[in-house]
C-alpha cells in the first residue's frame, strides 16, 4: 500500500489553498492582519451589512474563517472545520447575492466557491495526508459529517434569517416615489 495517491496529493492542495484563503481572510476581521480593520472595523462592516450585534458577528465570522481555515489546511476536524467554513461563506453569500452571481459586480460567485469547497472537503475528508488521518482520524468520523454540516445549517439558517428580517424591517419604513 502507497502513503499517498494523487487523491490524497489533490485534497491536500485543496485543503492549503482553500484553508489558507480562509484563515488569512479570518485574519483580517479578527486581528488586523494582511490589511483588515480588525474586530472593530468588521464589527461596524457586520452592523452596516444587518449582522447585529456587529462585534459579535465578526468575532462568530471571524472565527469560523480563521478557525475553519486553519484546521482544514492542517486536515484537522475536517467535518467541523469545513462545516464552519461553510457556514461563514453561507452568511457571505447572502450579502453579495443583491449583485449578482459574478465577484466584479460584487456577487457571490467566491464565498460560494469557498464555501462549497470547504463543504466538499467536510464530505470528502481530508485525505491521508493530513492530522486527522496521522491521528487515527479520533475527530473525522463518519457520522460527524452530517451532524456538523446540520448544526451549521441550523445556526446559519437562524443567523441569515434574523438578518433579512432586520433588513426587511429598516426597508419597510422607506418609500419608493410613485411619479415624478
Amino acid at each position: 500500500m502507497k502513503c499517498c495517491d494523487r487523491r490524497d496529493l489533490g485534497l491536500l492542495l485543496l485543503r492549503l489553498g482553500t484553508g489558507g484563503v480562509l484563515a488569512a481572510h479570518g485574519a483580517q476581521k479578527l486581528l488586523g492582519w494582511f490589511g483588515g480593520g480588525g474586530i472593530g472595523e468588521a464589527g461596524r462592516a457586520m452592523e452596516a451589512m444587518g449582522y447585529a450585534p456587529g462585534r459579535a458577528s465578526a468575532t462568530a465570522a471571524g472565527l469560523a474563517e480563521t478557525g475553519g481555515g486553519t484546521l482544514l489546511a492542517l486536515g484537522l476536524a475536517t467535518p467541523a472545520a469545513g462545516a464552519a467554513a461553510a457556514g461563514a461563506m453561507a452568511g457571505a453569500t447572502a450579502v453579495h447575492v443583491p449583485h449578482g452571481f459574478f465577484a466584479q459586480a460584487g456577487g457571490y460567485e467566491y464565498a460560494v466557491s469557498l464555501g462549497l469547497t470547504a463543504a466538499g472537503l467536510a464530505v470528502s475528508g481530508p485525505g491521508r495526508l493530513s492530522l486527522d488521518h496521522a491521528l487515527g482520524h479520533a475527530v473525522d468520523r463518519n457520522w460527524m459529517v452530517p451532524a456538523a454540516l446540520a448544526m451549521t445549517a441550523t445556526a446559519t439558517t437562524v443567523v441569515v434569517g434574523a438578518r433579512n428580517r432586520r433588513l426587511r424591517r429598516a426597508a419597510e419604513g422607506r418609500q419608493e416615489t410613485l411619479f415624478d
